[in-house]
């Protein structure tokens, strides 16, 4: 049945993804929302919640508030946050208030940054769209108004963009530094000044979809290059031996975030497998081969191992749930935003 689900829990929205980039960089960030949304990101959609704390704020508007666009009381109660707390920028996130009432983003902005004394961004985020479109967005934010002096290119010093908990994990900070020594993983376990210094990144690697359009904006103001991979892969730290199971010429389906099933598709091949690649999320024309697949139901995905004939399946393993009947190899590859915590808590490669 289509929008039945029985196994998959709703997937974090955009605002959430934004969030998540936001919440290392010493920043100010206000959901422009009633209450709700922020306690759905903080006690659910942000895994980092409970162990490392943020100036995650809502913007606590009530109804008449929203309704009749009541800007500056937004504005009034930032621009006393920032009187009292020592962050470095601040970030107004949409909601799907703002998006239904129209809210002007642009000179929300203008009125913020008039009225306090901290560089402000917006982020468009509806709540309509997943969480790496809003990640997406706030990369995008992020690099487009804070990183504009050209400083001098530092050799061996690697950019690291779309590394935040929901494309990856916590965990992945670590296995990317020691995959990539001198990386920089912007948002994880980096600084807003590592942000303020992106041009001086020797080139940029972007292991997620939602890094993409950031990696783009930096190579056309910097003439940094860019790489789409996950260097996890190829260190062997996302999956360990498990791939040593597969037989010579398996057909292998993998279900992941388009950059790690690319990665693991390239892997498999070098092995002599068929692989195949589906995602839940955020797809790329120009990262995607003929015949990968956007998942949107659990149907979706049952139909695709009813008649893929696939050896081995690759995925969070609350997708084995929707498929009881599948015989061949599993191999887990646990993904936050599928499962959180239930089947990701001590996995290297996921939360």
């Amino acid at each position: 049945m289509r929008g039945l689900r029985k196994y998959l829990t709703p997937f974090a929205p955009d605002q959430s993804g934004a969030v998540s980039v936001l919440y290392e960089l010493d920043g100010i960030v206000v959901i422009c929302d009633a209450g709700g949304c922020t306690g759905n990101i903080c006690g659910f959609d942000e895994p980092r919640w409970h162990e490392r704390r943020s100036a995650v704020f809502s913007a606590g508007l009530r109804d008449m508030d929203a309704i009749l666009g009541r800007d500056d009381k937004l504005v009034g109660e930032l621009a006393d946050a920032a009187a009292k707390i020592d962050a470095r920028f601040a970030a107004i996130v949409g909601t799907p208030v703002p998006s239904v009432i129209g809210t002007d983003y642009r000179a929300l902005r203008r009125m913020a940054e008039r009225r306090g004394t901290l560089p402000v961004i917006t982020i468009d985020t509806t709540g309509m769209e997943l969480y790496d479109v809003g990640a997406e967005k706030a990369y995008r934010a992020l690099f487009d108004r804070f990183a504009t002096e050209a400083h001098p290119v530092e050799q061996g010093r690697i950019g690291v963009l779309g590394a935040n908990p929901l494309d990856l994990s916590t965990a992945s900070a670590d296995a990317l530094r020691a995959a990539l020594p001198g990386a920089v993983c912007y948002g994880m376990g980096s600084s807003f000044d590592d942000v303020l210094r992106a041009s001086s990144a020797e080139k940029n690697v972007v292991v997620a979809p939602s890094g993409i359009a950031a990696a783009k904006l930096l190579e056309k103001r910097f003439s940094t290059p860019y790489e789409v991979f996950d260097p996890r892969v190829a260190a062997g730290t996302l999956l360990g031996d498990a791939l040593d199971a597969l037989p010579a010429g398996a057909r292998v389906l993998v279900v992941a975030q388009q950059v790690t099933a690319n990665s693991l598709r390239a892997l498999l091949r070098e092995r002599g497998a068929q692989v195949s690649c589906a995602t839940w999320f955020l797809r790329k024309p120009e990262l995607a081969e003929e015949g990968d697949l956007r998942l949107t139901e659990e149907d979706d995905f049952a139909e695709l191992v009813r008649d893929g004939g696939f050896d081995a399946i690759i995925g969070d393993p609350v997708l084995f749930d929707i498929v009881p009947q599948y015989a061949g190899i599993r191999i887990d590859l646990p993904e936050f935003p599928l499962s959180g915590h239930l089947n990701t808590a001590g996995h290297e490669g996921a939360q």
